[in-house]
């Protein structure tokens, strides 16, 4: 081969010689993975350590998932309150990452867990921003916080924002990327939120009663609001009283729907709504069943919607 052949062949090489690796990016749920992997786009993938439909509440991480934390650079989870046993995890296997516990990140709304089977009603026929100025404590004093934030598309917006910030600090190459995709993930949220509150507007006053308090975020974000929960909590099994209060409830009802969760048992459903006129339908906070990816986060909320819809708008 000639000297001039090998000099462009070098210079192709040289052309053609990928970008630094991206930062290695743990993430504990799939919306979190999701928002991740939808700032990382053009540079790189997340992780997830959790099997998807895996319940974050209590988990047992096999040695594969515990090697992702020792290698990660960055972890991105929700919070000690979601998944306490990961907090230790954290704690010792990722020494050295850079930990993002997203309840703390700037901007993000805390709502509190609602007590009772059945919740108190307020009044949705105003604009919905009326919980987003709230004073919150982003320290780690987080007691009563419902954890399940990710279901406010508004929180998601300041995630991303926050996790682009995290992942530019570790990767200043690729920050550039990092925030202009966080500017586009913002944006196409906020044609998501225009999207579903214009679908929901009409079931503001359906009543539905769902498995678990898991749903307040997106209740309160789009001005619809369950009347109570069956189980006590995301692992507790409801006692005889609580299943009757919640079925007196369901009585009550000019309308009303009962969902379950792929997560858990749904015979309890069964239970409850026997010698009622409810409806049964099924809700998903985690996107059990679908794809990882950048498309996950929206269509988990667009299936939220979806079912709601179905089932209250029967």
């Amino acid at each position: 081969m000639s000297t001039k052949a090998w000099l462009a062949l070098g210079v192709g090489v040289v052309l053609a010689a990928p970008a630094a690796a991206a930062p290695r990016v743990a993430t504990d749920i799939p919306a979190v993975h999701s928002l991740a992997a939808r700032v990382m786009v053009g540079v790189g993938e997340p992780e997830l350590v959790m099997p998807p439909g895996t319940s974050p509440h209590g988990y047992a991480m096999k040695p594969s998932e515990a090697g992702l934390l020792q290698e990660a650079q960055v972890v991105l989870w929700v919070g000690e309150e979601l998944t306490p046993w990961l907090a230790r995890a954290v704690e010792t296997l990722a020494v050295d990452a850079t930990s993002l516990e997203l309840l703390d990140a700037p901007g993000v709304t805390h709502l509190p867990f609602r007590e009772g089977a059945t919740f108190e009603a307020h009044d949705h026929g105003h604009a919905h921003g009326h919980h987003h100025g709230h004073d919150h404590d982003h320290g780690h004093d987080h007691e009563g916080v419902d954890p399940h934030a990710w279901l406010d598309p508004v929180n998601a917006k300041a995630w991303l924002d926050a996790i682009a910030a995290a992942l530019a600090a570790t990767d200043p190459a690729n920050a550039s990327t990092y925030l202009e995709n966080a500017a586009a993930g913002r944006a196409e949220l906020g044609e998501l939120i225009t999207e579903i509150e214009a679908d929901l507007a009409p079931l503001q006053d359906a009543g539905f009663v769902v498995f678990h308090d898991a749903y307040h975020y997106f209740e309160e974000r789009f001005g619809i609001e369950a009347a109570g929960a069956i189980a006590l909590g995301d692992a507790a099994q409801p006692g005889p009283a609580r299943v009757a209060e919640i079925r007196d409830a369901i009585r009550g009802m000019e309308a009303t729907c009962v969902f379950s969760e792929p997560q858990f048992e749904p015979a309890l459903v069964a239970t409850v709504i026997e010698g009622t006129d409810a409806r049964t339908g099924e809700l998903d906070p985690l996107g059990a069943g679908l794809d990882l990816g950048p498309e996950l986060y929206p269509t988990l909320l667009r299936n939220l919607r979806d079912d709601l819809v179905a089932c209250l708008g029967a």
